[in-house]
């Protein structure tokens, strides 16, 4: 019987894990609450496959590749389509074939990144700031309406599709920008350059991936480029936003506002719950500021986001470990 661990399995995929080891009664399925890091990789002896998902880098070292590497493990299945908290070249190097799952729900964080957009376009940060001072005056807070308005799109992939087909049905006119224009999507979307985005955006939204070319993609030099009118959403990863440049940004009015549902150094504070201050003082300013929309990384917590995590990579080790391939291989 094959057996596989599936480490730092929060409460809300428990359910998922048990349906699926019902689904495959020939595998022993055991699960953890822990992340993989050096202190708990020794957990993974015994087992065939290993299955896990956190934000916080596996290893600062290649020593816990080594030992998976040593235990027999041949595989690493990541539930989640963000892969950089792993060291791919040292995965490689240990003979370690990394999965993802690059598609759980493109209809979840699209369905998120509209929640921010009208929350923004419409002033309801601004609105509830006045209403918890029984302050019932709306002037000064007229919204315009989507079809008036152009959006643009950086990362026109899964995702960024998705969202471009929502705010294409509100009339909008949706400029987009990545590193391979893929044709299926011309009829939703004028290609161009990212300049030409900062410059005529009303609402620019990121939907890229993490990488080191990404890294703080957003800062100072391309907030300067932005309509003062205009609103930034991050629903994909938070180091692609520089966060000081960030709230420089909506301090000095260099643009209207900002949705922002994930930020550098969030799990320092996400998935935990505080009595007083957090440990992140960047997101406690923008807590105070009223042209801002936070969530707390959630733009992918869906029932259906959750469920297709969590059974598609258990389904992407079972393969692996039976020697049969999967098509959600990250290569090198």
């Amino acid at each position: 019987m094959k057996k596989i661990l599936a480490y730092n399995i929060l409460g809300y995929e428990k359910e998922f894990v048990l349906e699926w080891a019902a689904e495959h009664p020939d595998v022993q399925v055991d699960f953890n609450s822990v992340e993989l890091h050096d202190d708990t990789v020794d957990l993974a002896k015994g087992y065939d496959g290993i299955d896990y998902r956190q934000r916080s880098k596996l290893s600062e070292t290649p020593d816990l590749y080594r030992k998976l590497h040593e235990f027999g493990i041949t595989q690493l299945a990541l539930r989640s389509a963000g892969v950089d908290s792993c060291n791919l070249k040292w995965a490689k190097e240990n003979g370690l074939t990394i999965t993802n799952v690059p598609s759980y729900s493109p209809e979840a964080v699209a369905e998120m990144t509209l929640t921010h957009a009208m929350n923004l376009v419409r002033h309801i940060p601004q609105f509830q700031a006045r209403m918890m001072k029984n302050d019932y005056i709306v002037e000064g807070l007229r919204s315009r309406e989507l079809s008036e308005m152009t959006i643009g799109i950086i990362g026109v992939g899964r995702i960024g599709s998705t969202v471009t087909k929502i705010f294409k049905r509100f009339g909008a006119r949706v400029l987009g920008n990545d590193i391979k224009e893929n044709d299926e999507f011309r009829d939703l979307v004028e290609y161009t350059s990212k300049a030409d985005i900062f410059k005529n955006a009303d609402i620019i939204t990121m939907h890229t991936y993490m990488s080191e070319d990404n890294y703080h993609m957003i800062g100072s030099e391309q907030f300067a480029q932005m309509k003062p009118s205009a609103f930034l959403i991050n629903c994909s990863r938070g180091p692609i936003v520089d966060t000081d440049a960030l709230i420089d940004a909506l301090e000095n009015k260099q643009i209207a506002g900002a949705g922002i549902d994930v930020i550098e150094n969030e799990t320092e504070i996400f998935n935990q719950s505080f009595e007083g201050d957090i440990p992140l003082k960047a997101y406690t300013k923008l807590k105070s500021m009223d042209n801002v929309f936070l969530t707390p990384h959630v733009a992918f917590y869906t029932d259906i986001a959750v469920k297709n995590m969590v059974k598609q990579s258990l389904d992407d080790t079972l393969k692996l470990i039976n020697g049969k391939p999967t098509k959600h291989t990250i290569n090198v």
